[in-house]
């Protein structure tokens, strides 16, 4: 895949797993992200043994300017998103889109998020066949409402679902 900075060269966006020497890029894009609601650095290096495929990262010159975490969820063949980050320099470029392509494409049946209803990553989640199935308002405390949406690779009863029919935690505003 290709990315182009405004004003740059056409670069190659690799993405891959995350590994122990990038670790520490990646949360500091969470802190940069995220701040206060950051996760804590130990978690970073931890996922990295946890879910070593879960925890990819957006590459572009060897840097990471993006990373999302898809970790299994406790119902069988579901996996949730529980974060993904751009840097503020990478937003509207499609690294967001692509690193939730790439958590499409590890195995799960179906894929858990939550997003803010007013984050504009939420209709990027539609646009890739996520749909809502409801909305806490209190979700991370008092005034934190989080739309909770699904994707899922075989629809109810149709066998193999194509995501371009169906309408489509994250630090993409």
């Amino acid at each position: 895949m290709r990315f182009l900075l405004a004003n740059e060269a056409v670069k190659p966006l690799r993405i891959h797993a995350v590994d122990k020497a990038h670790w520490p890029l990646v949360y500091d894009i969470e802190r940069r992200c995220f701040g206060d609601h950051s996760y804590p650095d130990f978690f970073f290096r931890q996922a990295v043994d946890a879910w070593p495929d879960g925890l990819i990262a957006a590459y572009i010159d060897g840097k990471p300017v993006g990373y999302a975490l898809c970790v299994p969820a406790k119902e069988k063949g579901t996996g949730w998103i529980m974060s993904l980050a751009v840097l503020e320099s990478h937003r509207s470029a499609g690294v967001g889109k692509a690193l939730m392509q790439h958590c499409l494409t590890l195995g799960y049946a179906a894929l858990r998020l939550t997003v803010a209803p007013s984050n504009p990553a939420a209709a990027l989640y539609q646009r890739l066949g996520f749909i809502a199935l409801g909305l806490e308002n209190d979700y991370f405390g008092e005034g934190e409402a989080r739309l909770l949406l699904e994707w899922r690779a075989y629809g109810p009863t149709d066998g193999l679902r194509e995501n371009s029919k169906r309408s489509q935690h994250t630090c993409l505003s």
